[in-house]
């Protein structure tokens, strides 16, 4: 039970001029924003981010348009401001930026994320490679055969050059692994590729992200805002990002101890377009995903998912959130219409008022708000006019966020990659001992025999020999050109060259 001093977030107001707003302490119990494009999602996102910032709450969110950035300075009155504050008897804000960490999985535009193959594991790679039942067993023994050998996965290199050991090695591994299929792994070797296309390659490695570098406040007691420069990773690379994500959260949950009852969450998580999240993801993930979402608000941490409907939320999930947030919906088609109801019953009634009716009425910048109260019970749903936020509206200025890039303590830390030995540089050590002693024989074995020196265009070198190994096992399985791809790949990491 909570007094009724206990800290609070402020969302809004009601047209009679009662103030709306969610006890910080239930935060941690998730939460839903939910409304058709520009009816006012992402300010309402801002509003959250911002508020939980003041009262000291680190945050994390994806910046899929780049809006967001803006929240990193003031922002200011303009006559279309006041005219809202007016008509809808708001408070004039207090104009303030919040402290902000950049981030980007590909390093350009933040701070470099990155992970290790290890980190991810089999089931969530599984997911981003788009592997079948399968090819996902094949995944599975690889992680299992790396880590019973003692070999580190940790950038895509690693993992690569295990897939063609197994391959090489499958008789061997089918007694105590299974079938090892080549088809399998020429599939995922193919996977790979696709994902280096897309950039993935520099996510993948060390120096790892450490999650004590998310959950900052600053000297002032104000939580860190962490913004991940989701512009492109969306678009391009939705199942990276969902990946991402979902490992975010994993990791988190691995990581933090047990907190008991406080009167504000640890930490809270931000995950936009989370259609992304679970469209085509199989059952077994979007089961993981639920227990985790369940289990994570006993470490302090809470969820918030923002998208255009609750329906593109699995059912488990949907019933574990608390904060509701639903701005206006489209009832154009019967489907639309149907959806609406349905949204509507996700609500605790409120009297007097037709949920599914006002749905499609909220202008922009209203919702259908439902907190939870000191007891976890979700209120009666309130018409609220959402409040503008104290920090601008709209994206920073690419000079503004070079000037934030530049000055952060973290960039120093993530941005040159760390390439230390791993299964990689061990598989490729042993090849070239093997190659040595086998050379070193059939040189004792011929000695009288005298031979012509092979120029260099017509010697092998130890990669070469493995590399062609490799193809035999498994190159005839991926077709010439996939094949010649695989073959550059390893041949780049092999030598030296940069990833």
């Amino acid at each position: 039970m909570h007094s009724a001093t206990a800290l609070s977030l402020a969302i809004g107001g009601t047209a009679d001029g009662r103030e709306v707003s969610q006890i910080a302490a239930m935060m941690n119990r998730h939460g839903l924003i939910t409304g058709a494009t520009g009816t006012g999602k992402t300010v309402t996102l801002q509003v959250l981010v911002e508020g939980l910032s003041q009262l000291g709450v680190p945050v994390f969110t994806a910046d899929i348009k780049g809006d967001l950035s803006g929240v990193a300075d003031a922002g200011r009155m303009t006559p279309k401001l006041g005219e809202r504050l007016d008509a809808l008897g708001l408070p004039t804000p207090a104009f303030a930026g919040m402290p902000v960490a950049l981030w980007d999985l590909f390093g350009k535009t933040g701070v470099p994320i990155r992970m290790t193959v290890s980190e991810m594991g089999p089931l969530l790679l599984s997911r981003l490679l788009d592997l079948n039942d399968t090819q996902t067993g094949v995944l599975y023994a690889t992680f299992r055969i790396a880590d019973d050998n003692g070999l580190l996965l940790l950038d895509l290199a690693d993992l690569r050059t295990m897939l063609a050991h197994v391959g090489h090695q499958a008789s061997e591994y089918k007694l105590e692994y299974g079938n090892l299929s080549p088809t399998s792994i020429a599939a995922i070797q193919r996977s790979l590729l696709v994902l280096e296309e897309q950039g993935a390659d520099a996510v993948f490695g060390e120096p790892a992200l450490a999650l004590s570098d998310l959950i900052q406040t600053t000297a002032d007691g104000r939580g860190v805002v962490n913004l991940l420069d989701a512009t492109k990773l969306a678009a391009e690379a939705p199942h990276l990002y969902a990946c991402f994500l979902f490992w975010l959260l994993s990791e988190l949950f691995e990581e933090l101890p047990e907190r008991g009852d406080a009167d504000k969450p640890l930490f809270v998580l931000f995950f936009d377009e989370a259609h992304l999240l679970f469209k085509g993801a199989p059952k077994n993930l979007v089961d993981k995903i639920e227990q985790v979402v369940r289990l994570i608000r006993s470490k302090g941490v809470g969820v918030f998912f923002v998208t255009q409907s609750p329906l593109d939320l699995p059912e488990a999930v949907l019933g574990q959130l608390g904060l509701k947030i639903q701005h206006a919906l489209r009832a154009f088609t019967p489907k639309d219409q149907k959806a609406v109801r349905v949204v509507a019953e996700t609500f605790r009634a409120s009297p007097g008022l037709d949920t599914a009716q006002v749905i499609t009425e909220l202008a922009t910048g209203e919702a259908l708000v439902s907190t939870l109260d000191a007891k976890g019970q979700p209120t009666p749903v309130e018409r609220t006019f959402i409040r503008p936020p104290g920090s601008q509206i709209g994206p920073i200025a690419p000079e503004r966020r070079q000037e934030l890039l530049e000055s952060s303590a973290l960039r120093d830390r993530y941005q040159t990659a760390v390439d230390r030995e791993s299964a990689h540089e061990v598989l490729a050590q042993r090849a070239t001992q093997k190659s040595e002693a086998a050379a070193a024989a059939g040189s004792a074995d011929n000695a009288p025999v005298a031979r012509r020196p092979r120029a260099a265009s017509e010697r092998q070198s130890t990669g070469e020999a493995l590399i062609k190994s490799v193809v035999r096992s498994v190159g005839s399985q991926i077709g010439s050109q996939i094949g010649r791809q695989v073959v550059r790949g390893l041949l780049g990491s092999l030598f030296g060259k940069s990833r």
